[in-house]
């Protein structure tokens, strides 16, 4: 009997490590994909780049990189500010294309501990499609992950302000 409850401990801890890598994993890859950008707009010479940004009460600053393609309307990324919690830090990034927030991605999430990585999984989608139905950072939280949710909004609300929308 010992030996199954210590095989499916192994396995629930397995499960868990795993969901937390795929998690670390997709910040990872949004960074490098917005990087990317940034760099793409940097060497390219061919736009100009957008600018803003705001300072969060407790941590870090966040500004804005995108580019306005000559001749046409391009899509512009705006940062939110990095916004600490006791479980970790909530930044998001907009993506603005003819005034309109065309997508959400989620910079860094809480990462505290192992709860905190599965609330934030668990939130960050219901939010981002909050937000992208109402346009706006006036969504409700979302049921027990209300640190996460207002950390989140209030990041987000940073990066409209810095698209003026």
């Amino acid at each position: 009997m010992r030996a199954r409850g210590a095989v499916s401990a192994a396995l629930a801890s397995a499960g868990i490590l795993l969901a937390g890598w795929q998690a670390g994993t997709q910040v990872a890859e949004i960074r490098s994909s917005a990087e990317a950008t940034s760099a793409g707009t940097a060497t390219g010479g061919t736009g100009t780049s957008g600018a803003g940004g705001s300072t969060s009460g407790s941590s870090g600053t966040s500004g804005a990189a995108g580019s306005a393609g000559a001749g046409s309307a391009s899509a512009t990324t705006y940062d939110g500010a990095a916004v600490a919690t006791r479980f970790g830090s909530v930044q998001v990034q907009i993506t603005v294309k003819a005034g309109v927030i065309t997508e959400v991605t989620a910079l860094q999430l809480t990462d505290e501990d192992r709860k905190s990585v599965q609330i934030s999984n668990r939130a960050a989608p219901l939010l981002r499609s909050e937000v992208l139905a109402a346009q706006s950072a006036k969504v409700k939280s979302i049921s027990g992950a209300t640190v996460t949710s207002n950390a989140y909004l209030t990041s987000l609300q940073a990066a409209i302000d810095a698209a003026n929308l």
